[in-house]
């Protein structure tokens, strides 16, 4: 998967936006992004209209060479995986959304990244307080489309947890809203956020319904619902290798919150 950074938002019209069906035959938005190269982009989305899921699109991205010439990369039929339901199981959990935005302790001061968050959680996130970096990574470029289309300042990267590239390091709050979707180990994320945290930092492993909705997730979406919420006990084994301690830990049938805080010392040397 290439990684993808939503550098403005050049939306027009957003297929984010509610509007009637005539509009919705056909959506088309131009976003300009980096890739992982550095290199500036342009891409060009149709959207078919049995959007949004699935989700299958044409994308035309032209790449400026240094000869000037300009290639132009077509992917066809890209098949995205249906998220929205995400958002929709958020609306009868608000109070335990605000519990999970809570526990991360946001300041003004603050350098936040969410993985795999929602339309949703982002509005409870940016509503908290404001922050110095907010970083959203997604694997889905058109959630990050409308996330960005609504806060411009917002940072989006599309593209996987532990890829996340290190020039938005150090973070001091972590909200991996929905774990259970990163087809990475505990150790793997846990060794990729120990080299982009500070000392003190907060991580906040969540799931705002709890592990029973989270099985009937998994029956519904097996396709995006690829691992498990740990229990106790094996987060402070995997956790702890990489300097993490459990400050709070909450495993009820309707509320998973897991707050884990980074100890590493800083290096003096």
């Amino acid at each position: 998967m290439n990684s993808l950074v939503l550098n403005s938002s050049l939306l027009y019209p957003s297929p984010f936006h509610h509007s009637s069906p005539c509009h919705r035959s056909k959506t088309r938005y131009i976003s300009t992004f980096h890739n992982h190269c550095g290199h500036d982009l342009s891409l060009s989305c149709s959207l078919r209209p049995n959007w949004p899921f699935p989700l299958r699109s044409q994308l035309t991205c032209a790449v400026p060479s240094n000869e000037g010439v300009v290639s132009v990369i077509n992917f066809e039929d890209l098949i995205e995986k249906d998220w929205s339901f995400l958002d929709s199981e958020e609306s009868n959990s608000i109070e335990h959304m605000r519990k999970i935005v809570s526990a991360g302790e946001i300041d003004k001061n603050s350098r936040v990244l969410v993985s795999i968050g929602s339309e949703g959680f982002v509005d409870g996130v940016v509503d908290s307080l404001p922050c110095d970096l907010l970083l959203i990574v997604h694997d889905s470029l058109f959630v990050l489309a409308g996330i960005k289309e609504k806060y411009d300042k917002i940072k989006c990267w599309q593209g996987e947890l532990i890829y996340v590239p290190e020039k938005w390091a150090p973070l001091d709050v972590v909200f991996l809203y929905f774990l259970p979707a990163l087809p990475f180990t505990l150790d793997q994320v846990f060794e990729a956020l120990a080299n982009r945290c500070l000392p003190g930092a907060r991580v906040v492993i969540s799931h705002p319904q709890g592990r029973e909705v989270l099985e009937q997730q998994r029956q519904q979406f097996p396709d995006v619902i690829i691992s498990d919420l740990p229990d106790e006990m094996t987060l402070k084994k995997v956790a702890s290798n990489h300097s993490f301690e459990i400050a709070q830990f909450v495993d009820d049938p309707a509320l998973y919150i897991a707050v884990l805080k980074f100890c590493k010392a800083k290096n003096l040397d």
